[in-house]
């Protein structure tokens, strides 16, 4: 591991979902932290905004306009991430949508949307780069895989069923994960968030679930995308032994 200040310096992160919430803020605070990052989502400008900061701050950080669901791009991405910053050794997995809706609604293209950015976006990014984490864990001795589930793995939130059907799969997959690329030196960790302010909340159109979190929004005071950001740059910190498999990061005023 490098001994210098910045605890990352010298290794390459890839952020999916980062034109936005918690994939922008963890890209800068992960090049804070002194990794070079590249970041991937669909929306062009955004990233080149976010590319601007971090240069801006004295990172280095590679735009890839991206959608995640399309795995000859996102296989792509990872081709120009090893052949222009020498491949990656963490993946911060994080694209996602949350589209909560009575089953009744029958909302079958809102299933689709979550399955495919939830699910088939994840495996897109986890195909492509797990080649490169492992290649990097052997070189350096650790890599890291960390993907973004949610407090919805765990407990029952009506009209969110086809979301935490999604996140229980993220996490479940991330623990038989760590088990196959563990003994490669390759650290996996599910990240369980509750209630982050983002975007996601925004995509919602259902007005129960809308209602139902503007309740929530006043009750309490959420999450903010630097809460988790500081939580990935964290676990990505700690010593090659040191495998945080699951981490729930709840606002102090939810109860569930």
């Amino acid at each position: 591991m490098t001994t210098s200040a910045l605890p990352l310096s010298g290794r390459v992160a890839v952020v999916t979902g980062a034109s936005s919430g918690l994939g922008e803020a963890t890209a800068e605070h992960l090049a804070a932290l002194g990794a070079r990052v590249a970041v991937l989502a669909r929306r062009a400008g955004r990233l080149d905004d976010l590319v601007a900061r971090i240069e801006k701050n004295g990172g280095q950080a590679l735009a890839l306009s991206v959608d995640v669901t399309d795995a000859a791009a996102v296989q792509a991405a990872a081709d120009r991430v090893a052949a222009e910053l020498g491949g990656a050794d963490l993946l911060f997995n994080n694209a996602g949508v949350m589209l909560p809706a009575p089953v009744e609604e029958l909302a079958t293209e809102q299933w689709r949307q979550q399955i495919d950015l939830n699910v088939n976006g994840l495996m897109n990014a986890i195909a492509a780069f797990t080649p490169q984490l492992v290649a990097s864990a052997a070189e350096r001795g650790v890599a890291d895989l960390i993907n973004t589930s949610s407090i919805a793995a765990q407990n029952v939130f009506p009209t969110f069923a086809v979301y935490s059907a999604t996140k229980a799969y993220v996490s479940h997959l991330s623990r038989h994960l760590r088990v196959e690329l563990g003994p490669k030196n390759v650290r996996v960790s599910a990240l369980e968030p509750g209630i982050v302010g983002t975007e996601l909340q925004g995509h919602v159109t259902d007005e129960g679930a809308r209602a139902w979190l503007d309740g929530a929004r006043e009750s309490m005071e959420w999450l903010v995308p630097q809460d988790i950001a500081e939580t990935v740059g964290f676990i990505a910190s700690l010593p090659p032994r040191v495998n945080v498999q699951q981490v729930t990061v709840m606002p102090t005023g939810q109860a569930n």
